[in-house]
């Protein structure tokens, strides 16, 4: 379990499971006993338009929000956002870019999210089981098959780049 915040920022375009996707990190961390605030920074209301949205986690997190240069990780599934939300990511932060897991290679293109969450988890000290639990608590029964297969690719992919 990590012994200080940890900053995380999650973004894409509307529609995209971004907002999924954070909610899932913040459910992860809160099942691991984690103090955990999460905020959603702008472009929600416009599908197609910009979505970021900000979690930390850790013994103890006073505010939502993340300052630019600040974030630990940057998780972004639109290539168009990698450079606008760059500057967000401090200097030795981990980018989780949209082109890290093949989409091809997904059961459906719509859990690129997950995907790049398995990526995510392997830079983590979260255990695994905690974060499949999330996906489940998150998603509907007839998802659940396609999301853990999307998990692992994203959990391969990382490995792979390591």
């Amino acid at each position: 379990m990590p012994s200080h915040v940890v900053n995380v920022v999650v973004a894409g375009l509307g529609g995209q499971g971004a907002i999924k996707a954070s909610d899932i990190l913040a459910d992860v961390a809160f099942r691991a006993g984690l103090d955990v605030k999460k905020a959603e920074v702008h472009g929600m209301s416009q599908r197609g338009g910009s979505v970021t949205s900000d979690v930390r986690f850790g013994p103890h997190v006073e505010s939502p929000m993340i300052a630019p240069g600040e974030a630990d990780f940057l998780v972004v599934l639109a290539p168009s956002e990698v450079e606008v939300t760059r500057p967000l990511l401090k200097a030795g932060g981990v980018l989780i870019p949209p082109d890290l897991v093949d989409e091809k290679a997904l059961p459906n293109r719509k859990s690129l999210n997950v995907a790049l969450l398995g990526a995510l988890s392997r830079h983590l000290d979260l255990p695994e089981a905690l974060w499949l639990e999330a996906v489940k608590a998150a998603l509907p029964p007839q998802l659940h098959a396609v999301n853990e297969k999307a998990f692992q690719l994203g959990r391969d992919a990382a490995v792979r780049t390591k």
